[in-house]
């Protein structure tokens, strides 16, 4: 399930499939200019890289953003704008959007309308949580992969993630936005073996 899937750090990834995927691309280091598809999460710099989508986007990239976001993807040619809990089809593609907030910090406020995504390959659930607290509407999703972020301050921390981990009980947890900007690498460590018990596999991805 993860083979073809790279994290660079925050919460940039890449799913290398048929079709290729970039999440929230940031601080990458060469340019690929390959996607496909290019998701974003929200709108603070280190989700929302004009720097880092010029290395990866092409003539017939397809962008989504929140809809909060109109203003700043003009200038792109092909951008669909997405709401939370909603399900799209796009160019073959299928995802759902998932609320991702704040509970009791200002950085993500619901109002914002910021979201994960749960982005279906291969009959796989692959869900990117975003910037999120614990919070209810995410607690019965329903994926086979989850990436969560951990570094606390703007997320949850590790402690938090993993509660909610539990409750969302998906085969493969893999931890991101953390040994970057906020949160240790040690955290990571630390997310990591908290599953010793567990059923659930959790993956070290990040580079």
């Amino acid at each position: 399930m993860l083979d073809n899937v790279i994290v660079f750090g925050q919460n940039s990834i890449k799913f290398d499939m048929d079709k290729k995927i970039y999440i929230d691309p940031f601080k990458l280091k060469d340019a690929y200019n390959d996607a496909d598809f290019i998701f974003i999460t929200h709108d603070h710099y280190d989700h929302f890289s004009l720097e880092d989508i010029n290395k990866v986007i092409k003539d017939d990239t397809i962008l989504i953003v929140p809809s909060s976001m109109r203003d700043k993807v003009s200038k792109y040619k092909h951008v669909y704008l997405v709401k939370p809990d909603e399900t799209y089809e796009i160019a073959g593609l299928n995802f759902e959007t998932v609320c991702s907030y704040n509970i009791d910090k200002p950085f993500h406020p619901k109002s914002k309308g910021y979201v994960g995504y749960i982005i279906i390959l291969n009959n796989i659930r692959y869900y990117i949580s975003g910037d999120t607290d614990n919070i209810e509407e995410i607690r019965d999703v329903k994926c086979d992969v989850c990436f969560i972020p951990i570094g606390g301050t703007f997320t949850m921390d590790y402690n938090e993630a993993y509660d909610l981990a539990i409750s969302i009980n998906p085969k493969v947890v893999v931890p991101v936005h953390y040994g970057l900007i906020v949160g240790s690498m040690e955290d990571g460590l630390k997310f990591k073996d908290k599953f010793n018990n567990s059923k659930i596999d959790c993956r070290l991805l990040k580079k």
